[in-house]
């Protein structure tokens, strides 16, 4: 169940909200337990066998939890983070292990390529770090219900933001049950401007894309014009994916009076690659600080062991994605772009804005070719086209113009007698400058509605916003949040997929 599906929109969020507001007239736990089974009824619509897990997951890591806050032990919290990584291995990297061993022995394993339980990587850190801090006695005693709404809490379920927790637990304590009228109205803004991101906006870019990659896919000679386009696409459909994906479960959230911690804050607008990853999947970028680069050492163990440890942790992180060569390469790649970061920030050199900007977009760009394509030979496929390998220039009569005249920067333009297969010509050049322009320049959903303290995080209200144009309970806000959330309605009627359900 998707959160655009009609289903989702029309009859599973409002019996939510219904079952909950009825609920919590009986008291906090009847509003936590329905909240909970709403949660796993969500969840085991796409595959009920799936609950068991679920289920069978939150009973163990409960009942671990309790034992290593009683009595500190590690070879307990070992076992408990042992089980916990063993499910993730299995239902994820079993296949792709058993590919590696069968291309080294020859010898199958019989490991078939399984169906991944919704949202398994995301809950999986949840329960690690959960079990870290029960053993460093830094969790009091929770309810069984307060422990499985932290788990099963439907809004960042499948696909994060990756919430710890202390996120949750502590404002189930604080807040009030029941409707509020003024989170209601917060928390549906931002569900629909975070709907309009996804349907709308990623879904267009989806368009130009999703051929060129399947082109590559397929054995096709791609095109320095296509590939470019294609990477460019991808790197906005992704963006407005998982942003509005965000969005999505922070507004749910606060419909619930839960404030979810922030998962982007506008990460094209980085200067280098430090502050990209402060900014992009934050909830991922700080899981994997505190629970595995400072346990292995951070940066207190001089220069050559932070960077090793830095490699390390993308290269995990890069693995963590998914159960294959390309996301190894991707997580290696933003490892070494850190690295190099890190050196150029420890000899004091410095670029201008502009330029630092261009040069952390362009290796932003590249490393999502690996992560997107569909092998490693697709990827390398397409970065020879983006490379201006030989061959590859091919312009449909319409650019030569352009192209005549930078043969001194691409080489020989060779002119196509028909119109490229997977770039769409000037009307795909518009929609992704434009589309980019809005990403690099409009405030973003936080910063609209930072007034009303939308997520955990602290941040800055955008410098340039006027108090008047951000968002406010009114009716000019309200007519402008129905138009988008009837388009997005629309948008919604066509089969789409989030990208990141699949991590």
């Amino acid at each position: 169940m998707l959160f655009h599906s009609h289903l989702f929109l029309f009859v599973f969020l409002p019996l939510t909200i219904a079952a909950y507001g009825l609920a919590s007239r009986r008291g906090e736990t009847p509003a936590l337990l329905t909240l909970v089974v709403a949660s796993l009824l969500f969840y085991g619509w796409w595959e009920p066998v799936y609950l068991v897990l679920l289920t069978g997951s939150i009973a163990f890591n409960f009942f671990m939890g309790a034992r290593l806050q009683a009595r500190p032990s590690t070879p307990l919290l070992t076992l408990g983070v042992a089980a916990n990584l063993a499910l993730l291995g299995w239902f994820k990297y079993a296949g792709f292990f058993a590919d590696i061993a069968a291309g080294l022995t020859g010898a199958s394993l019989g490991v078939a390529h399984m169906a991944l339980p919704l949202g398994i990587s995301f809950i999986t850190f949840q329960k690690i770090a959960y079990l870290v801090d029960c053993n460093q006695g830094k969790v009091r005693a929770y309810t069984l219900a307060e422990f499985g709404l932290f788990v099963t809490f439907f809004p960042q379920l499948v696909a994060g933001p990756i919430v710890h927790h202390s996120d949750i637990v502590p404002q189930v304590r604080a807040n009030p049950v029941g409707l509020r009228a003024d989170n209601v109205a917060i928390g549906l803004t931002i569900f629909i401007l975070g709907l309009f991101k996804k349907v709308i906006i990623a879904e267009r870019m989806a368009a130009y894309a999703n051929p060129m990659f399947d082109g590559a896919a397929a054995g096709e000679t791609i095109t320095f014009l296509e590939a470019w386009a294609g990477a460019l696409a991808y790197t906005l459909q992704l963006y407005f994916d998982f942003s509005g994906y965000s969005d999505m479960a922070i507004g749910l959230g606060r419909i619930f009076n839960i404030r979810l911690p922030l998962n982007f804050h506008s990460p094209y607008k980085a200067v280098g690659i430090i502050e990209f990853w402060r900014r992009w999947h934050m909830t991922l970028s700080r899981f994997l600080r505190d629970y595995l680069y400072v346990p292995l050492g951070g940066n207190r163990l001089g220069p050559t062991r932070r960077r090793v440890n830095l490699m390390a942790v993308m290269l995990l992180g890069g693995l963590w994605h998914g159960a294959g060569w390309t996301f190894v390469i991707w997580g290696g790649l933003h490892g070494l772009y850190l690295v190099v970061n890190h050196l150029w920030r420890g000899l004091g050199w410095s670029l201008p804005r502009p330029l630092a900007w261009g040069l952390t977009f362009l290796a932003v760009v590249v490393a999502w070719v690996f992560f997107r394509a569909a092998d490693l030979e697709a990827a390398l496929n397409i970065l020879a086209a983006m490379a201006l390998m030989p061959g590859r220039v091919v312009v449909t009569i319409g650019w030569t113009p352009v192209f005549n005249h930078l043969v001194w920067l691409v080489g020989p333009v060779q002119v196509a007698e028909r119109p490229l297969l997977y770039f769409a010509g000037m009307s795909q050049m518009l929609w992704t400058a434009a589309i980019l322009a809005a990403a690099l320049v409009l405030p973003n959903t936080q910063q609209w509605m930072h007034r009303f303290e939308p997520c955990l995080d602290e941040f800055r209200p955008a410098r340039w916003l006027p108090p008047s144009l951000a968002w406010r309970p009114c009716r000019r806000w309200a007519a402008v949040v129905i138009a988008l959330a009837c388009a997005a309605v629309i948008g919604a009627m066509q089969p789409t997929q989030f990208l990141y359900w699949q991590f």
